[in-house]
Formats: C-alpha cells, structure tokens, sequence
C-alpha cells in the first residue's frame, strides 16, 4: 500500500509499504476513505523527530471501510463504513470505565510514563502505524471504530469525529462557560475553530476567537463568532478586557499549544533539539524540554478572577516555568489533556449527522488533495500558506 511516512525533520514522503493484516482477535483492517493532516502532526514533522524512526507511518484522523475483522471483535463485519478514533483503548479497564481512554490501563506506554497509544504518534505513544494511508489496522477494534451511516454524505460530515470534534467538545466541557457567559478562544485552527462554534451551540452568550490568520478570522466570523485580529493588538489581554467590563471571559481556551508565536527562545531551542543525535535530543526533551508559552500565558493573563482555562493545544515540555503566583491569586481553575474521544461520540454522532449541520463540519476543510501530495501539503499547512486551515486526504486518488 501507500503510506505518508516521516524520513527526517521536515521531511516526509509517501512510500509503498507492506499491506496491515488482522494479529489479533480484536484486530480489524479498514480501508482508508478520507484521511486528514491535523496540527498535532506539525509536532512530529518539526519538533519530535527524537522519538520516531524514519519510515514511521503518519496520521491519527482516519475513516473508511472495514476490509476484515478479528474473530473477537462482534459489534463490525465488513463493509461497514467507520470512523476511527484517534485513541486506542481498550474499553473495560479502570480508567476506561471512568471515561478516560485516554489512560487506558491496557494500552498506555510505561516506558515513557504515557497515557493511551494513540495512532501514527511516536514513541511516547505505541508508534503505532497511521492512518495517512490506503489502509490502517485498528487495535482494540472491539470497542474503538464507529459505525457511521453510509448515506451518500461526504466523509467530512463524520471525519472530523475522530479528533477535530470530541477534542473541540472537550475542551468546551472543561472549559466550564457559564449559560449566557463569555469565552474567548485563543487560535482559529481546526480545534479552535470547532471550539468557538461548539461554544455558541452549547449556549455562550458571547464567543470571542482570536488569531492572526485572515483567512482563519473569516472563517470565524462566518459562523458569528466574534473575533480579534492580533495583529491590531498589542496588549490583547486589555484589549479582551475592554470588551468584557473590565474583567475578562469567565472561560478561555487555549487551542494554540506548544507552536504558539511570540516565544523566539522556545523556538530556536525547539529547532536546535530536532536537530540533535536521537538519544541526545530525547534526553533534553525528557528533562529540559521548555515549551513556546506564549498562547498560555496570554490566556492566564486574558481570563477572569475566578474562571477556567481549558488547554487543548499540546504541551510537551518537562521543564515549563508556571506563573503559579498569578495561576493561586486569581483563583483559577485549569483542565487539559488529550480529547476522551470515545467518551463523547454518543453525543457527537446524532449532531454530525444532522442534515442543518449546526456546527458546520462541512465548513472547514480548505483543501481536498490525494495522498500523494501530502508531503506538499504539510508544508503548506505548517506555513499557513494558501488559505490553508484544513487538509483532507484522498489516499486513493
């Protein structure tokens, strides 16, 4: 099959690898539809390269058909059409019970004292082959897959289940915005995208986005969030308290992470790292990695006494220094991690599947282009050129 894989810091190509069979029981083998580049993936492309071995096969958003199935999974048969969530879980562990497959007892990587494997990440989470490729074997494939309808709608009325949008839900859930209250989304990428909008479905009385993007501020607005450009601002955080009395959004989420602009150091020590002998570059990420905080910063600084911040945008560094007098006199209340995806699919489904389409799946994807192009289009993603906010990739085109 063909397969996007990592052969150096921005370096990826699209080679012929073997074809994934069904090893065990809860095993099954979907043939890959749409598949799609998510801002995660930017890490391992720039930053993370200590922890991947080239050839390594890419990608955690992925949907198709099922092709086979281990004789232990019940709930598939072949020729269902599914999404796959981007967690690998197993479904009955103790944190599985609790709705965290996220640290799913059964799959996390200890070696790297790690929550759940998660697909085409690293490492630090399984290395588990992709899903930016023809076909992708699914782990735990009795309790992961969904089934979605086969309706005739296109794959990104449902694609965007496998991360976009449970990791977007989520971070509105910890994000704990008052009924009528005001939320302020820092970074209009797919996550903040989806964030703003599930903000103001989920009752926000006021939704504002901010980035400096113009083609991610247009997006925005056209789904009546509110939105401040950057680069009109130089002190944000007074900027957003001028809109809101004085005192700031009761709730900000950070879906920028650990590519925020405006951390030059971070930066260069980010791309001095990816530069460095693996075990070497492991070690200072292990022990001294420090992350580009800017956007975190900014929204401890923005959110008002007493509110939430919720992080969706990742963070990996070992060593990030935490403003932690401001965090204690403000009173505030932190929550992150990585989307429960298959914790909020019941909810998620029957909205994706609503022909109004109150969230506007099919409003986000910029660009459509075959698998073969991908390595292109990472580059264009990384460099937001283009109009670029949303790749989907076509693995058969």
């Amino acid at each position: 099959m063909r397969a996007l894989t990592w052969q150096g810091t921005e370096e990826v190509s699209v080679e012929t690898v073997p074809d994934p069979t069904v090893r065990e029981d809860t095993d099954a083998v979907i043939r890959v539809t749409s598949t799609a580049i998510c801002g995660s993936d930017l890490h391992l492309y720039s930053t993370l390269g200590m922890f991947i071995d080239a050839g390594d096969v890419l990608g955690h958003e992925a949907m198709g058909v099922v092709e086979a199935v281990g004789a232990g999974v019940a709930d598939l048969k072949v020729g269902d059409r599914v999404i796959v969530p981007f967690v690998i879980a197993c479904g009955h562990c103790h944190n599985c019970a609790r709705g965290l497959v996220t640290q799913c007892e059964t799959t996390q990587v200890r070696e790297h004292h790690k929550g759940a494997s998660l697909f085409g990440y690293t490492k630090l989470y399984g290395q588990v082959p992709g899903g930016q490729a023809q076909y992708l074997r699914v782990p735990h494939a009795d309790f992961g897959p969904l089934v979605v309808p086969d309706d005739g709608a296109p794959d990104e009325r449902y694609l965007y289940l496998t991360d976009v949008l449970p990791t977007a839900w989520q971070a509105v859930e910890y994000a704990n915005v008052p009924k009528g209250g005001t939320v302020a989304v820092l970074g209009l990428g797919p996550i903040g995208q989806m964030a703003a909008r599930v903000a103001a479905y989920r009752g926000a009385g006021r939704v504002i986005g901010v980035d400096l993007v113009p083609e991610r501020l247009e997006m925005a607005r056209r789904h009546g969030i509110e939105v401040l450009d950057l680069r009109e601002h130089d002190d944000l955080p007074e900027a957003i308290r001028a809109l809101t009395d004085g005192r700031g959004p009761e709730s900000v989420i950070d879906a920028v992470g650990m590519e925020a602009h405006g951390s030059p150091v971070a930066e260069a020590t980010h791309k001095v790292t990816a530069m460095l002998p693996d075990v070497v570059g492991r070690a200072m990420m292990d022990k001294a990695g420090i992350d580009r905080l800017a956007a975190l910063h900014t929204a401890i600084s923005v959110v008002a006494r007493g509110g939430t911040l919720s992080l969706s945008g990742v963070y990996g560094g070992a060593a990030d220094p935490m403003p932690m007098m401001e965090l204690f006199d403000k009173q505030l209340t932190v929550r992150m991690g990585q989307a429960n995806v298959q914790h909020w699919l019941p909810e998620l489904l029957p909205i994706a599947q609503r022909e109004d389409d109150p969230l506007g799946v099919l409003d986000l994807r910029t660009h459509r282009a075959s698998l073969e192009e991908a390595p292109a289009y990472y580059e264009t993603f990384q460099k937001k050129q283009d109009g670029c906010i949303k790749v989907v990739l076509d693995p058969w085109a």
